[in-house]
């Protein structure tokens, strides 16, 4: 038992002599190269002020007026950005032209918002926004009161005639309409109710309105409680193909009979409608590393099988006219970046954002890396030569200018180029150069002495 302690003890204070070896060496490495270190750190400084600023913790999008989908859909996205660390703050909104003005403003928090395809018509409009894609139908739907017309009757411009919302003006539902009846030559009309979709229902289930237009998707609120309104009827597009045909941004959606409410045979037969898609529209200046967990969260909440998306459908880029951001054109050819499979969101945009500048840095630190233990040797070797150097002098001295009566003297110059030596640190590499400097000092010194014991004998 005790030789088992002793061997412990033993192996204890091997272990803290190594330690304590290898600090001072560390100490008297970061004396010797400081010049080195300072020049690297001062490079990974460079490197790190040069470097993309990281993603913010906090994004705030508009997600529309009271009653539509859009929250809903914003919602399941937040679930993922908490995932990744970032807070996806939702605002409400007055509607498609406030997300876009708001956009716009760069004074402005929100950076995003889900708009309507088709909002926009044209470049210089799309000005200061940018796309990361579609991501699900939101078809335009034309609600009206059953009694108006008959069981097997399809009106479309005959609810014209009726009591009628086109939507809050400002928001999408509205720019819809508008632009509908511009297509179709129809004038504006006392019957036509500028009411958002969560008042239009309201003013339907009161009776002073017989039809409402909403463009929406399938579950937002307002559209589900028309669904659900045994008072109320959904209306096909007969000229659907036309309508998609002359306005590019709308796609056709097929309703099935019955698919709607099965026990009340809603619709009562098979329908077409029209629809732009839902894009997700941002400000041109939102971090690449916020785009991409957009993307994520969009490929995640909204590739799936839907009523009118087949799998895999969303995100896609549908809507040309808002130019697609890069990191969405990326994405959509190579899909988010490998790194992201095997290690969390922070770590992975970390190192994507410093490996553009880690690898020139890495080609200028490798040879400075590289120098720095032969940058000490030769730091320390020119220590011993200066030794040497002084040691040299003094011998010649000595050769040729010596006087006994100094004899005194020279030992105490030898003793301080001794004591000098002494304290010079030096790595293992080096030890047997330090002892045969201490060698050497001790032969001249012996030189000195030789004459004064011949005498003394």
């Amino acid at each position: 038992m005790d030789s088992f302690k002793h061997e412990v003890r033993d192996h204890v204070i091997a272990i803290y002599e190594i330690v304590r070896e290898e600090i001072k060496n560390v100490i008297q490495f970061i004396r010797e190269a400081w010049l080195l270190i300072l020049l690297l750190l001062s490079l990974f400084a460079v490197v790190i002020w040069l470097a993309k600023p990281a993603p913010p913790k906090h994004i705030l999008i508009g997600t529309g007026a009271v009653g539509d989908s859009y929250e809903d859909l914003a919602l399941k996205y937040v679930d993922f950005f908490k995932k990744n660390g970032v807070t996806l703050e939702l605002e409400k909104t007055k509607g498609a032209e406030d997300n876009i003005r708001r956009i716009k403003d760069r004074n402005d928090r929100m950076q995003a918002a889900f708009i309507q395809g088709g909002v926009i018509t044209n470049r210089e409009q799309a000005q200061g926004l940018q796309s990361l894609g579609s991501v699900e139908y939101e078809p335009l739907w034309i609600f009206y009161r059953k009694d108006l017309f008959g069981a097997d009757a399809m009106p479309n411009f005959e609810l014209l005639a009726h009591p009628i919302s086109i939507g809050e003006p400002g928001s999408g539902t509205y720019f819809h309409a508008l632009r509908l009846l511009q297509l179709t030559h129809r004038d504006l009309t006392k019957n036509f109710k500028t009411l958002s979709n969560n008042a239009a229902v309201e003013a339907f289930k009161n009776g002073t309105i017989d039809a409402v237009v909403i463009v929406d998707g399938l579950d937002s609120e307002n559209v589900q409680a028309m669904i659900n309104d045994p008072n109320a009827r959904v209306a096909g597009f007969r000229k659907a193909e036309a309508f998609a045909r002359l306005l590019p941004f709308y796609h056709v959606l097929t309703i099935p009979e019955g698919s709607l409410n099965l026990p009340r045979n809603e619709p009562s037969q098979t329908i077409q409608t029209i629809a732009p898609t839902t894009n997700l529209v941002i400000d041109p200046n939102m971090h690449p590393a916020i785009q991409l967990l957009f993307l994520q969260a969009a490929e995640k909440v909204n590739s799936g099988r839907s009523f009118f998306a087949s799998y895999g459908e969303f995100p896609a880029y549908k809507d040309s006219v808002i130019e697609e951001s890069d990191v969405a054109k990326s994405f959509y050819e190579n899909g988010a970046p490998s790194m992201l499979e095997y290690m969390p969101f922070w770590l992975a945009e970390f190192l994507n954002r410093m490996v553009i500048l880690l690898l020139p840095m890495a080609a200028f630190a490798y040879p400075i890396l590289k120098s720095m233990p032969a940058y000490r040797l030769r730091r320390v070797r020119a220590r011993l030569n200066e030794v040497y150097g002084a040691l040299k002098l003094f011998e010649q001295e000595l050769e040729t200018d010596y006087d006994p009566t100094q004899h005194d003297a020279y030992l105490k110059r030898l003793d301080e180029l001794d004591k000098h030596a002494q304290k010079l640190r030096v790595p293992r590499a080096v030890v047997s150069e330090y002892y045969t400097l201490r060698t050497t000092i001790d032969f001249v010194r012996n030189l000195i002495e030789r004459p004064q014991r011949a005498r003394e004998s």
